[in-house]
């Protein structure tokens, strides 16, 4: 009785070891990322055109950056359905993934004369992500009024974070960073 009540206790106490040991590693974020996958927003209304698009690849995510002919520091990113500016037509079907970000940018693809800053049109892939752990798609949804729309397909849904940086020279650009997982 007393070896069966010793055994049993001794299964206990490992069993609550195994279970302590393997929350602790669920908790461990993912390259150290927490930054969730919320709604992100900021920034206000800017006339700096849209230049360049472009994606890269790092060890923890991967990356999109939209470069602007001067300050630019308005943005709005949410996963869920996506639709071109001023038409209003759904980008999803075109666009590969498990997960949709919807990436609304507070500046045009226009100069000042109206005339396209990048070489897309609606429903246009916007940069190549061929071979990419996390980004599936990065396709232009128009600009209109001053807003220009993304829709960014991605694996799943995955945290991200959005940041604006400035330069080269008297450019600005807004980086959005979609992780490769949650957590390790």
């Amino acid at each position: 009785m007393r070896l069966r009540r010793a055994l049993l206790a001794l299964v206990v106490v490992l069993g609550g070891l195994v279970a302590g040991a393997g929350g602790a590693t669920a908790a461990t974020p993912y390259c150290g990322i927490t930054w969730g996958s919320t709604d992100k927003a900021g920034g206000v209304l800017s006339g700096a055109p849209l230049v360049e698009v472009r994606t890269g690849r790092h060890d923890c995510w991967d990356r999109v950056v939209f470069e602007f002919a001067g300050p630019a520091n308005g943005f709005s990113v949410a996963y869920g359905e996506t639709w071109t500016e001023g038409q209003g037509l759904a980008l999803s079907p075109y666009t590969a993934g498990g997960a949709l970000l919807r990436v609304s940018l507070r500046a045009p693809a226009y100069d000042g004369n109206h005339v396209a800053t990048v070489p897309y049109r609606a429903g246009d892939h916007g940069a190549t992500v061929l071979g990419y752990r996390t980004l599936r798609d990065v396709v232009f949804g128009g600009s209109f009024e001053g807003y220009t729309t993304f829709a960014v397909g991605v694996r799943a849904r995955l945290p991200y974070r959005v940041f604006v940086l400035s330069g080269p020279g008297t450019h600005s650009r807004i980086v959005l960073d979609v992780a490769h997982q949650w957590q390790q």
